[in-house]
């Protein structure tokens, strides 16, 4: 039976739970059943990407209110629209709390019958409302799911909540042979410098942005042409003091000429932006899975992450610079060691065999198992 799923996520724009939807949502089609993503949509310009299946760029408003109103507001527009949508579907699926507790407010109308929701990871959230809204995004669902066993095991312990497993995947378009569009891209962004360290992700707190500056600033000691870029940083929640202390650090390093922060990249220049990178640099200090890890190494490159889960379930020090993300001195000998020729070419061996172990396909199927056990019957 061919399933017609909604999967909602929060943003249009290029975050890990956002990529998580949009390629189980191709896995899924290419499943021959009926996916439809939705997603709040702040600036109108509609998805990051273009895709093979449907899509709605839900329109969100701006809001002058602080973090609580916004996301008051954003559930409400979800909402809204679907209160207003005619399809019906057998599958609703969130993938984040905010788009969970709309589909909960849907469900206690008696809108939808049931609903799904991955949990990527809880947040450590200050306000009560918000709190609130975290909890109920995970008591709610009529099943959760996890990425990874770490976030399985702090449901189970912590809401005692049984989750199902599920896992990520690795786009082809990652690969370590050039395209051709290396060098403008290059040129585009000022990336001459030698050696390159990526990061995507942005700049906020749970990425370690801070930390990471501080052991560049040590690298930069060693290697005085060496260039940090960080690509990304689209969220829903503003981290601008932390970004600000940032900038503000670098200045006084001296650093501002070795960074490039781009922002958010076109879809088609990440690829390119990978190979340009002699190292991928990712000392988070929370992740659901950290799929920008993945894609690095399927790009070929050298990786340094944290020493803690879920980076531990699928990678060991044999295939990673595995560091204290607290540890500044760690972060910084690690980032120079990992660009020796030797080191770089022996992680890069040991960790190419990861990527086949993770697919879209396998993770839609682990999905759709789940999805037969609330999807309507054809008796």
């Amino acid at each position: 039976m061919s399933l017609r799923i909604a999967l909602l996520t929060y943003s249009t724009k290029p975050r890990g739970s956002v990529i998580h939807t949009l390629e189980l949502a191709q896995a899924l089609a290419d499943l021959a059943h009926q996916p439809w993503v939705f997603a709040l949509d702040k600036e109108g310009r509609g998805f990051h990407r273009s895709v093979a299946f449907k899509t709605t760029a839900i329109s969100a408003q701006s809001c002058h209110g602080g973090i609580d109103q916004l996301i008051r507001q954003r559930i409400g527009e979800f909402v809204h629209f679907f209160e207003q949508h005619q399809e019906q579907y057998d599958i609703y699926h969130a993938q984040d709390c905010l788009s969970a507790n709309a589909l909960a407010c849907l469900k206690a109308q008696g809108r939808i019958p049931h609903f799904v929701r991955t949990v990527h990871h809880i947040e450590d959230f200050q306000s009560p409302y918000l709190r609130d809204c975290q909890e109920k995004s995970i008591y709610q669902p009529d099943r959760c799911l996890c990425v990874s066993e770490v976030w399985r095991r702090v449901l189970a312990a912590e809401y005692g909540v049984q989750a199902h497993r599920v896992i990520n995947g690795v786009n082809r378009r990652f690969s370590p042979r050039p395209d051709g569009s290396e060098p403008a891209l290059a040129d585009a962004y000022g990336i001459h410098g030698d050696p390159v360290y990526l990061t995507v992700g942005g700049i906020e707190p749970r990425k370690n942005s801070i930390n990471l500056l501080k052991a560049f600033r040590q690298v930069r000691s060693r290697q005085p042409q060496a260039q940090l870029v960080i690509v990304g940083g689209a969220t829903l929640f503003d981290y601008q003091d932390y970004r600000q202390e940032f900038m503000s650090m670098a200045r006084a390093y001296g650093l501002e000429d070795a960074l490039v922060s781009p922002g958010v990249i076109p879809d088609e220049a990440l690829p390119g932006l990978y190979r340009l990178a002699d190292a991928f640099v990712f000392p988070s200090v929370q992740e659901g899975w950290g799929l920008v890890v993945l894609e690095a190494i399927a790009s070929g490159l050298p990786v340094l992450t944290s020493n803690q889960a879920p980076f531990t379930e699928f990678l060991t020090a044999q295939e990673a610079m595995l560091v204290e993300p607290r540890d500044v001195d760690a972060i910084a000998a690690a980032m120079i060691d990992m660009v020796n020729p030797d080191i770089a070419h022996h992680l890069v061996r040991c960790s190419h065999p990861i990527v086949s172990k993770y697919n879209w396909r396998t993770s839609a199927q682990m999905h759709l198992d789940l999805y037969q056990q609330l999807a309507p019957r054809d008796d």
